[in-house]
């Protein structure tokens, strides 16, 4: 029975991916060995393991076999004698229609500020004219935006102060309410202390007498005569 595809992605599985990496880690050492025996080639294999080891194998020397790959590398990306003067060329050409863009651009921008126009013809005054009043246009919309968006937020501003207001007209009109209400119990409080410090402590005549002065004494009760 034959072994199965294995499907090239990602174990999931630590302990799996960790024997799979042991396993295919020597097969690899193996084959470069093999190869620098049987066809007589420098060979350097580096690995690390997602824990950070390394594992290394070299025919040779790795790091004289690091040097050459370098060595190598630098002689094939060094460019020709040709294919440096070509991107030399390429980069003056370059420049120089930058710097005319640039001297556009200049003139442009001085014929926009009304200066240098001794030269122009009547049509490209004209396209100047229309270009400034295209300018004006959307620097105009712009402007009436930016008014539009500041008037929505001084609105929103302006609802927010007035529900803080609001609350905070609720909350004196409920402290006043409570501090007339206490108020109106003290002035209570204070009639009625008032009013039993006033009373009298004797008895009151108020039986109805008519005579003399001199005869009323003789009507008067014993009792309030004693007081």
């Amino acid at each position: 029975m034959g072994r199965g595809k294995t499907e090239l992605k990602r174990i999931e599985n630590a302990t799996s991916r960790q024997v799979t990496f042991s396993k295919r880690r020597n097969g690899l050492m193996k084959k470069a060995f093999e190869l620098s025996i049987l066809c007589d080639a420098e060979v350097a294999l580096i690995v690390f393991s997602t824990r950070g080891r390394i594992y290394e194998f070299a025919s040779s020397s790795i790091l004289e076999t690091i040097e050459r790959y370098r060595s190598r590398s630098r002689i094939n990306n060094t460019p020709t004698a040709s294919e440096s003067a070509e991107k030399t060329q390429r980069l003056k050409e370059e420049a120089e229609n930058m710097m005319k863009k640039i001297d556009l651009l200049e003139s442009s921008k001085r014929k926009f500020l009304g200066e240098g126009l001794g030269t122009c013809s009547i049509d490209e005054l004209q396209r100047i004219e229309q270009q400034m009043e295209k300018s004006i246009t959307n620097i105009r919309e712009k402007k009436a935006e930016v008014f539009r968006e500041q008037i929505e937020l001084l609105k929103e501003n302006e609802k927010t102060l007035v529900a803080e207001n609001t609350k905070l007209s609720e909350k004196y009109d409920s402290y006043s309410s409570q501090q007339a209400k206490k108020d109106d119990r003290e002035n209570v409080g204070e009639v009625k202390a008032y009013a039993d410090q006033s009373s009298p402590n004797s008895d009151v005549e108020t039986e109805l007498f008519i005579g003399l002065p001199e005869t009323r004494t003789r009507q008067i009760s014993p009792k309030l005569r004693t007081n």
